[in-house]
């Protein structure tokens, strides 16, 4: 068996790919910023500094104040990297989604919450519900450090260009108050007719699509809402809507609405 050499002068000859050219330039959330510079501290300056050995001089992508900049590095240490913040950069904008999720098992929480970050949700408020398991309830306000990390970490891995607000674990009459989205969505098992696609219909069409883009979805606990939450759902005019026939676990059923919203937003 032959095996086809090409001549050695063609090998030399041929163009080298370079490998560095494809690679995305690594992007990083500052912690501390002004008009012109920029600075990651704690747990990303160490990582910058002594995982990735960054030195002065090198670039990398940073996001200050909700806008994207190609920064050079002025300053390193394990405490603190500081940035010249340049040229602005373009980029996609969150979804202008608000999602009441009530707190389930915190694997399952966890994993909902950075799924929901790479799709683009823009806040998420963990929701006290009734039928929230007890010790869930009485542990959630010391998670939420936690789950703001782990939206960092997903913002920056899916190249956001901001974060995700994660705001205090609260009951749900306290949550409905934060919402000023002009549609409210309930997801409801007990809807049949009332699809997402349609709700969204009015969003994405018109002379006001840009403003009806703005929209809140609520996901219930296992066990869904009670009759009393309920009641404060439709008082609050919040309009039931279903995701088809099957039944979904409630981290499921966010990133199933929030897909949607990317497809039709």
């Amino acid at each position: 068996m032959h095996l086809l050499r090409a001549p050695l002068s063609t090998l030399a000859s041929t163009p080298r790919i370079s490998y560095l050219h494809y690679m995305t330039r690594r992007r990083f959330i500052a912690d501390i910023f002004t008009d012109t510079t920029a600075s990651l501290t704690g747990e990303q300056a160490h990582h910058l500094a002594r995982v990735l050995r960054a030195q002065s001089g090198q670039q990398y992508d940073v996001v200050a104040n909700g806008f994207l900049h190609r920064a050079t590095i002025t300053r390193v240490s394990d405490e603190e990297v500081t940035f010249d913040l340049g040229e602005q950069l373009e980029t996609d904008s969150a979804l202008p989604v608000h999602l009441l999720l009530a707190i389930i098992k915190f694997d399952h929480y966890e994993w909902g919450l950075e799924k929901l970050t790479e799709l683009g949700a823009a806040r998420i408020t963990p929701v006290i519900a009734r039928r929230t398991e007890k010790h869930l309830a009485a542990s959630a306000s010391k998670r939420v450090e936690r789950w703001r990390r782990i939206v960092l970490e997903s913002a920056k891995q899916s190249r956001r260009s901001d974060l995700v607000e994660i705001d205090e674990p609260m009951p749900l009459a306290q949550a409905l108050k934060l919402v000023d989205a002009p549609h409210k969505l309930l997801l409801a098992e007990t809807e049949e007719d009332n699809t997402l696609a349609n709700a969204l219909k009015p969003q994405h069409e018109g002379p006001d699509a840009e403003h009806n883009r703005a929209l809140a979805f609520a996901v219930g606990p296992e066990g869904g809402w009670t009759q009393d939450e309920m009641k404060l759902f439709t008082d609050n005019e919040w309009k039931p809507i279903t995701l088809g026939p099957r039944i979904l676990r409630a981290e499921t059923a966010a990133i199933a609405a929030l897909s949607v919203c990317n497809a039709l937003l």
